[in-house]
Formats: structure tokens, sequence, C-alpha cells
């Protein structure tokens, strides 16, 4: 009995001086956006070793429709862990910046329909006004350019779902701005394409995907393909909505991302 006790204790304590050896996971912190035109939460995780003298590529991330709301916390649930692992801190020193969505905003401009299975049907505008969101996005952008020494051949964004969708968007009314984008199972209007050219695209989509049909994409591959953009395709094959989760796994994808310079 007594052996098993000091047993057990010399256990606990090693695995005490090993958690305590485990260097601390980095986190992003919180903040809020504001203008004239409303407020946008917003979190944002600064490199290691973060020197305020030097110039760093932006990455943005758009959530999609599941993580809207004001706790500034939602947007992080898919994909922030990608960012906080100690290869990728050690590889792409970056600041990396989750704005969240209002609840009831979204961030592309897209007409949503009801369906009598119950899912949603998605028209995209050929024009249009920008959402709230999409304003306070764009206005956000313009501070961090201020705030930080952001390297302007280096500003990447990629999104989910309507992140994906506000990743079209946001690089077709921003058509010199990013140097490369992700977007995931998201679509847009394949109008103007040529707004598209000047950026890298890696597009992913699920063929099985019941929310957002794989054809957005698909289409929007075949326009920036038509005006000579740099695109890759990834299409999983019996992979419903959550392709992100597939995306996330590709092993070349931020080689690439930050591989793209303007």
């Amino acid at each position: 009995m007594i052996k098993n006790f000091f047993l057990g204790l010399l256990l606990l304590v090693g695995f005490l001086v090993q958690a305590q050896s485990q260097p601390n996971t980095p986190s992003f912190e919180k903040k809020i956006f504001l203008s004239d035109k409303g407020s946008l939460p917003y979190a944002i995780l600064l490199p290691e070793n973060y020197d305020p003298e030097k110039k760093y590529p932006l990455v943005l991330f758009l959530h999609g429709a599941g993580e809207r709301g004001d706790d500034n916390e939602l947007q992080l649930v898919h994909g922030s862990s990608l960012f906080t692992a100690a290869s990728f801190r050690a590889k792409y020193p970056a600041i990396v910046v989750f704005p969240q969505c209002a609840k009831e905003d979204y961030w592309s401009n897209v007409k949503k329909e009801a369906t009598k299975a119950g899912g949603v049907q998605f028209s995209f505008y050929k024009r249009g006004k920008p959402t709230t969101a999409m304003n306070l996005l764009e206005g956000l952008i313009e501070t961090l350019s201020v705030s930080f020494r952001l390297d302007p051949d280096r500003y990447y964004v990629g999104g989910l779902s309507m992140g994906g969708m506000g990743t079209f968007e946001l690089v077709k009314r921003n058509p010199r701005m990013f140097a490369a984008a992700f977007p995931i199972c998201g679509g847009a209007a394949t109008k103007r394409m040529r707004r598209f050219k000047k950026t890298a695209w890696w597009v992913f989509h699920g063929a099985a995907d019941p929310v957002v049909p794989y054809e957005f994409s698909s289409e929007m591959v075949k326009g920036l393909e038509h005006v000579g953009a740099k695109v890759r395709f990834s299409l999983y094959q019996g992979v419903g909505h959550n392709s992100w989760d597939n995306a996330f796994s590709e092993a070349a994808l931020f080689p690439w991302l930050f591989a793209q310079s303007k």
C-alpha cells in the first residue's frame, strides 16, 4: 500500500514537472473595431517575438454563418489552432486576425432563400452594395495597416462557407490588395472576373456538400482560369460541408500561401 502510494506520488510529481516545462500555448487577443458604421469584434495573434520595427504578412480568416455573434470567441472554433501551433509560429511569423460577423449580418452580399426541403438556396448578386460587416471588415484592414507594419505585398485572406463567400467578395472589392486567397466551400457571382486576376487562389470544396453546392466553387475556378489567374482547386469526393477539415489538413497549404507575394 505504502509502496503504491509513493509510486503514485512520483508519477504525479513527474506529470506536474512535465506540464510546467511545456511552453504556454499562445492565445488570441480580443479587441473591437469601432467606426461610424458600427462595431466589429476581432481576435488578433501577433508573431512569436514580435518586433514592431519589422514588417509582417497579414492573414485574415473569415468564419462561417454558425460562428456569427458578438462574443469574440465563436469565430475561433474552426482554424485558429492552426495558427497557434508551435510549428506554424516558428516557420511563418505573421499577424493573424479572426474578425466576427454580427448575428444578423453576412460577409458577402448574397440572397438567401429557404427551400421546401428545409435548406438554403443562395443567389449571388452581380453588383450590389456591401453589407455592414463587409464595410466594417474593410475599415478594420485599414486600421490594422496603420497600427502595425504590415507587408503590403503579403496580405492573405481565407474563410469557410459564408467566409469563403466573403473571401471572394473582399478580393473582388479590393483587387490589388491580396497576394493570395483560400476560400473553402464558398462561392460568388462569376462576373467581372478580371478583378480576381492579380490574386493567387487555392479553392476548396466537398463534392457532396449539401449546404453550398460545389458548383459554386467549380464555376469560380473556371472563371479564374479563363482570365489567367493562378488557381488550384481541391474538390474532395464524398466530403460534405465540412471540407475545411480536409483543407486544414493539406500539408502544402501554408508553404503555398506564404510563398505568394505581389
